[in-house]
């Protein structure tokens, strides 16, 4: 029973530790897009808006996602419905890569930033392989 007790704790306190690294991306996430906004948001000499200005909210709408789907994921008790979770965290992961790709490329002091999200979604992708393997 206390090894019941003691793995259960364990797979807490993981389930735990993926979710913070979900608001962590999401808090991130949030303060590179105010920092890049002040940038992006200057229109160009011919009166047109940098098309980057919407892959900075992207990033936030995705994050947010993940926090929330991370939520999801840990509250059903269904397995079947833990793997839709699991599936909807890795497209969100990718939408996020893919946008941090894009961030990266703009003309904006902030892009160095989007190195440190990156990383983290790397981090976050790893935990998140380990929690698919505890399902």
């Amino acid at each position: 029973a206390n090894l019941l007790k003691m793995n259960n704790r364990t797979y807490l306190n993981f389930n735990s530790a993926f979710y913070k690294k979900a608001l962590e991306i999401s808090y991130l996430s949030k303060k590179i897009s105010d920092y890049l906004n002040a940038d992006l948001s200057v229109l160009s000499d011919d009166g047109t808006e940098n098309p980057n200005i919407y892959f900075s909210g992207d990033i936030i709408q995705q994050s947010v996602s993940l926090s929330s789907e991370v939520l999801k994921a840990q509250q059903t008790t269904k397995t079947s419905q833990k793997y839709v979770h699991a599936h909807t965290l890795e497209w969100l992961t990718y939408r996020m890569t893919q946008s941090c790709k894009r961030l990266s490329k703009c003309n904006s002091d902030g892009r160095d930033f989007i190195l440190i999200l990156k990383k983290e979604i790397k981090k976050f992708k790893k935990l998140q392989k380990q929690w698919v393997l505890s399902l």
